[in-house]
């Protein structure tokens, strides 16, 4: 897949290439190198030409693009008119927690997670309760019935997970959505880098797990496969009529929110999107599994698992530093910027998360200046 040079990336004016200073190599956001894909940069240049850039009206559209996506990938089927349109996930995810909690209601994540996990629980008004993913980076599910048998509201669970990478399976979602019948708990689903699962690995939807409509909402976004993030469109996703009831309760200005321009590129994304997909998928293994031999040749000292899903690698670099110390050896003397693994909660203390999304090239040169730091 083609990726412009890095003096042309540099043009792009996203939080990407404006953070750090041009001697920098950026590979810490969750933001690709990769050019729009061809259907999605239509639908875009066809509204400005038109000069459609009003107000955005998700439905139908958005629900029969998603559903027919849904239906190819994961062999989902939903009512489209199951979909109801926001902003952007983390939106999604608050709106539906003010509905779901009372002030002093506790909220369970697993961390390490995506940092805004941390953030959505107090933006609602409610308590968090962290239950970690075990030491193999799964979900701890003996730990999550502890946490539950003391009636949590709501357990927002990550999946695909970010950062590790982990798919979870059909067993655990299984024994999850048992649990969250067993002790009353909703469970809301963040499946963002679902259309992201790497070569070797299956997603398995929460909602297509039996009796996981009753307890489950899922969000769904084209976002980070696509490349969207800023075009502010997502989807929340409900499988049973008293969580769709409770959907119909959001805030009417809730829709309005919802990026016109984002709305038109995710029903391109997923109506018409799906041999770019593959191609990207392509790309991607082939990037992971480059990470992987120089990882293994220039910084031996670094571990990782490969993610099953994402372009997101967390490296345990324990073995450079404690807390933030390897994210700031490596962006101090490599000049190189990955995440550090802290935002993701106490678990991540030594960690990094870097981005792969990029060419052979710059994923080879950060590479060794990293490995240039070290020594």
């Amino acid at each position: 897949m083609h990726v412009d040079p890095l003096e042309t990336l540099r043009g792009r004016r996203s939080a990407k290439w404006r953070t750090y200073p041009d001697d920098v190599l950026p590979l810490f956001v969750a933001e690709m190198d990769y050019p729009l894909a061809p259907p999605v940069a239509a639908a875009l240049h066809a509204a400005v030409d038109a000069s459609d850039t009003g107000y955005s009206l998700a439905q139908p559209d958005l629900g029969v693009a998603l559903a027919g996506f849904a239906g190819r990938h994961w062999g989902w089927d939903f009512d489209p008119g199951a979909v109801t349109a926001v902003a952007d996930v983390g939106v999604g995810v608050v709106e539906l927690l003010r509905l779901l909690t009372r002030p002093a209601d506790t909220v369970v994540i697993s961390p390490p997670v995506y940092p805004p996990f941390f953030d959505w629980a107090p933006e609602a008004g409610t308590r968090l309760l962290e239950v970690p993913l075990t030491g193999e980076f799964r979900l701890d599910l003996p730990a999550l019935e502890a946490a539950f048998a003391a009636h949590p509201a709501v357990y927002v669970l990550c999946n695909p997970h970010n950062p590790v990478g982990r798919v979870h399976t059909r067993e655990e979602l299984t024994a999850l959505v048992r649990l969250a019948r067993l002790y009353g708990v909703t469970v809301v689903s963040d499946e963002i880098h679902a259309p992201l699962v790497l070569p070797g690995a299956e997603f398995t939807p929460l909602l297509s797990i039996p009796g996981a409509g009753e307890v489950a909402v899922s969000l769904l976004s084209a976002s980070k496969a696509f490349n969207l993030a800023g075009l502010k469109c997502a989807a929340i996703v409900t499988g049973g009529p008293a969580l769709a009831a409770l959907v119909g309760r959001l805030p009417p200005d809730v829709r309005w929110r919802t990026g016109h321009l984002g709305v038109l590129a995710t029903v391109a994304a997923f109506k018409e999107g799906d041999a770019w997909l593959a191609e990207l998928h392509a790309e991607l293994d082939e990037r992971r599994a480059q990470l992987g031999r120089l990882l293994s040749t220039r910084l031996p000292g670094v571990r990782w698992r490969a993610p099953e899903a994402t372009y997101l690698a967390w490296l345990d670099c324990r073995a450079l530093g404690r807390d933030d110390e390897p994210q700031e050896l490596f962006l101090a003397k490599g000049r190189v910027a990955v995440e550090p693994g802290t935002r993701f909660g106490a678990a991540g203390a030594g960690y990094v998360r870097l981005n792969f999304a990029t060419s052979s090239g710059i994923l080879d040169e950060a590479t060794a200046r990293m490995a240039g730091a070290t020594g």
